[in-house]
């Protein structure tokens, strides 16, 4: 049973609540995002995909809902915010297409191939690891950010400080996900649980029904911050995971535009100002972005 509802609730819970030591809710605050002036991108020629986007007359983007400060779906007014959720934005405006001229689609891990392989988005942008084995399916851009993978426990939990203490315990990661496939080749004695959505991961978390959740540092961050009396970091990294922007396999003139949208954005400072103002809210400092590794 999927339990989004519960963590929402709980989080709701504790901002109303102002317990001692809660901190005040956090979110990008009016002016804090920037803008992206939308680019002449008629000299992109070539690229499949661009062009059943300019026909449609907007573009589809993939992504994640329920990644706090990454990727997150606000329930009440249907609206997307996060760090990829600006990536995804400054992208589509050296692209050729403004705010109102896209449309975010919800992709769970899982299934992120399959959409970019069956037109169901252009591109992709979701905490997406680059990796050998999806460049056999797909297209990457970037990378954009280097995270690595690390462990989410309760806050009263300290059996737990890194991978080797995971034997005999339940750990919950999104079915399909880099970590899951690292936990289950790496640390088999650890009890793997799956679910569409780290959400339900957390959610389970909080309910004491696993023990751990695992997955990329800059996702855990953001729950951890949502809901500090429950939920902490648990030990360092352990892994290497470059974010990607996945498209189509073989449309490389659109790979290669997002590489150079990337790049622009980097230089100007917009991608510092939309750390800043997303998932620097976690508490973490925005990092140099990594260097781009065109092909």
């Amino acid at each position: 049973m999927k339990r989004l509802p519960l963590l929402l609730a709980s989080l709701v819970l504790l901002a109303a609540c102002g317990k001692p030591g809660t901190p005040p809710p956090k979110g990008p605050q009016p002016g804090a995002l920037p803008t992206y002036q939308v680019q002449n991108a008629s000299g992109i020629q070539g690229s499949p995909t661009l062009d059943r986007a300019r026909a449609r007359g907007r573009l589809v983007i993939g992504v994640k809902e329920d990644q706090p400060y990454l990727g997150q779906k606000n329930p009440a007014t249907g609206q997307y915010s996060g760090f990829d959720i600006e990536i995804a934005k400054m992208v589509a405006a050296d692209l050729g297409f403004g705010p109102g001229q896209i449309e975010f689609k919800t992709i769970a891990s899982a299934n992120r191939e399959t959409a970019l392989q069956n037109g169901q988005v252009d591109y992709y942008v979701g905490t997406y690891t680059i990796n050998d084995n999806r460049k056999k399916l797909v297209g990457f851009a970037g990378p954009y950010f280097i995270a690595g993978q690390s462990l989410l426990v309760r806050k009263n939990d300290n059996s737990i400080h890194g991978p080797q203490d995971l034997d005999g315990k339940k750990v919950c990661s999104a079915g399909g996900s880099t970590p899951y496939q690292r936990i289950e080749q790496k640390y088999p004695k650890a009890h793997l649980v799956s679910y569409d959505t780290y959400s339900a991961c957390v959610d389970n978390l909080i309910t004491d029904q696993v023990d751990a959740v695992t997955t990329d540092n800059a996702i855990l961050q953001g729950y951890a911050a949502k809901a500090p009396d429950e939920l902490k970091m648990a030990g360092q990294p352990f892994s290497t995971e470059p974010y990607g922007i996945g498209t189509p396999k073989d449309d490389k003139v659109l790979r290669l535009a997002i590489d150079d949208a990337l790049a622009r954005h980097e230089q100007n400072g917009d991608w510092k100002k939309a750390y800043d103002a997303t998932l620097g809210l976690s508490g973490v400092p925005a990092p140099t972005p990594p260097p781009i590794d065109r092909y």
